[in-house]
C-alpha cells in the first residue's frame, strides 16, 4: 500500500464522480424533454455509478488506513488530514484531488436538486391530470356493460314520506 495506490484510487473516484455528473445531466435532459419512458433506465444508470463509488470508497478507506499510522494519523483520516500529513509531491496531489471533490460534490448536489424538482413537478402534473380525468368521468356518470356512458339523473328526487 503506497501513496501511488491512494492517488490511483482518488483518480478513480474523480472519474466516477464525473460519470455521475454525466448520468445526472443525462437524466435531467430526459426529464426536461418529458421523455418519461427513459427515466427509469437513466435512474438505474445513476444508481449503478453510485454503487461503484461506494465500492471504490471502501478501497480508498482501506488504503488510507494502511498508511495513516505511518503518518501519525488516527484511522479513517479525512483527505484534508492526509494532505497535511503527507510529504511532497503527494501532499499537493492529494490537495488537488480534495479541491476537485469539493467542486464535483457541489455540482452533483445542484443537479440532483434540479432533477428532484423536475420529478416533483411531473408528479404534481400527473396528479392534476388524474384529478381532471376523474372529475370528468364523475360528471359523465358510470359505464354500462358495453362501455357506454350511462347518463346520470340530475334534478330533485321525490321522496315518499309514508315509506
Amino acid at each position: 500500500m503506497s501513496f501511488q495506490d491512494i492517488s490511483n484510487t482518488l483518480w478513480r473516484q474523480r472519474n466516477l464522480l464525473e460519470m455521475l455528473m454525466f448520468k445526472l445531466e443525462e437524466e435531467q435532459l430526459i426529464l426536461a424533454a418529458g421523455r418519461t419512458r427513459w427515466v427509469a433506465p437513466a435512474t438505474r444508470e445513476v444508481e449503478q455509478v453510485l454503487e461503484e463509488i461506494k465500492t471504490t470508497e471502501v478501497v480508498r478507506a482501506t488504503l488510507v488506513d494502511a498508511i495513516a499510522a505511518s503518518l501519525g494519523l488516527d484511522p479513517n483520516p479525512s483527505l484534508r488530514q492526509l494532505v497535511d500529513a503527507s510529504p511532497e509531491p503527494w501532499s499537493s496531489l492529494f490537495d488537488e484531488h480534495r479541491r476537485a471533490f469539493l467542486g464535483l460534490t457541489e455540482e452533483v448536489v445542484a443537479v440532483s436538486k434540479a432533477n428532484k424538482d423536475f420529478l416533483a413537478r411531473g408528479a404534481a402534473a400527473a396528479r392534476d391530470m388524474l384529478a381532471t380525468v376523474t372529475a370528468s368521468a364523475e360528471r359523465r356518470g358510470p359505464y354500462d356493460s358495453n362501455g357506454s356512458v350511462v347518463a346520470l339523473r340530475r334534478g330533485g328526487l321525490l321522496v315518499d314520506e309514508a315509506f
